[in-house]
């Protein structure tokens, strides 16, 4: 057993978008970070709620990228979404699909039959993410769903990171038809729900998972929900303003600025921190108020803040007691 943070756990999930890569280019350390794992007898598997891209297909990417990765390492909401569909639905039904080609081809190749009409009677309608997604299908969808068909949703992510920031995810697709239909999906499969990472850990018999993931409201929600340890990655969409204010299903084990942290000791970003100090910061609260003082590493000082936000400190009432935490709250509301 090793005495850095990943040496406790025997599988790493982990997400891709924010994670391991921004749309289409790795983050720095991500390949590293799975052969350190790799080498150490960690078992590996990626869990995506992006329901454009097939598990094989995905694979692939990894790998041009320079992260290994094996298709049966690779859990997408897609092919998740395919299966339930199969499950309930009898062999060879119709299904509305809106979202990219790998997503009808997960459904064809569950046994049932892709359509792009309601004309065509479908009896479930499956939404994904798909970049070329616009009002045509979305209206055909909409009039399946009011027709009777049951709507599945591959996930709810109201964007995706890249480069230039978030842009929208299926979550926003979704509203679209939300706001036309005026009612909630039937289904929702992909992350915050547990499946994707209890599927992962099965597979791989592991005893001790770990999720690693950039969301709150996705990977560490679905974490929890599964009893399983989580490290947030601060290379995402959630950073520490929202972690300041996560309630308790979206609060996280660890938290580090990237998956170096997985290398580190586990003390040093399990969150929150106790004690009232961390690296070059201390905390002191008087009431509902708080005071950071110091400089030092930014995720110690958002580790020990975390200890009083959680316990009822309004982020608002956080005062600055040197001017590394001045900037440094200055820099978390941005």
């Amino acid at each position: 057993m090793s005495d850095h943070l990943a040496g406790g756990y025997d599988l790493a999930i982990f997400d891709l978008d924010g994670v391991v890569y921004l749309i289409d280019k790795p983050i720095p350390g991500a390949a590293e970070a799975v052969e350190r794992l790799r080498a150490d007898g960690t078992a590996i598997a990626y869990a995506t709620n992006n329901a454009s891209r097939r598990g094989a297909d995905v694979a692939t990417l990894l790998n041009g990228m320079g992260v290994s990765a094996a298709p049966a390492e690779v859990l997408t909401s897609a092919g998740a979404t395919a299966a339930l569909l199969a499950e309930r639905l009898p062999a060879g039904a119709k299904v509305l699909v809106v979202g990219a080609e790998a997503l009808r081809a997960e459904v064809r190749d569950a046994g049932l039959t892709p359509v792009g009409s309601a004309e065509d009677a479908p009896v479930a309608v499956v939404q994904g993410y798909g970049p070329e997604v616009g009002w045509k299908i979305l209206a055909e969808a909409a009039l399946a769903v009011r027709a009777g068909a049951t709507w599945f949703a591959t996930n709810t992510d109201r964007t995706l990171p890249s480069p230039r920031g978030p842009l929208p995810g299926n979550g926003s697709l979704v509203a679209v038809l939300r706001t036309a239909l005026d009612r909630e999906p039937d289904v929702v499969v992909g992350k915050p729900q547990p499946g994707l990472f209890t599927t992962a850990a099965a597979q791989a018999g592991a005893d001790r998972p770990l999720v690693v993931g950039d969301r709150l409201d996705t990977d560490i929600e679905g974490a929890v929900g599964a009893g399983m340890d989580s490290l947030l990655v601060l290379t995402g969409v959630s950073g520490p303003a929202e972690l300041l204010g996560a309630p308790p299903e979206r609060r996280p084990t660890y938290v580090a600025a990237d998956l170096s942290g997985l290398f580190r000791p586990a003390g040093d970003a399990r969150i929150p921190a106790t004690g009232g100090q961390a690296g070059g910061w201390r905390v002191t609260r008087d009431g509902d108020r708080a005071r950071l003082d110091g400089s030092g590493d930014p995720v110690d000082a958002l580790r020990l803040l975390c200890g009083v936000t959680w316990d009822g400190v309004p982020r608002s009432a956080i005062e600055a007691g040197s001017a590394g935490a001045e900037e440094l709250l200055r820099s978390w509301e941005q």
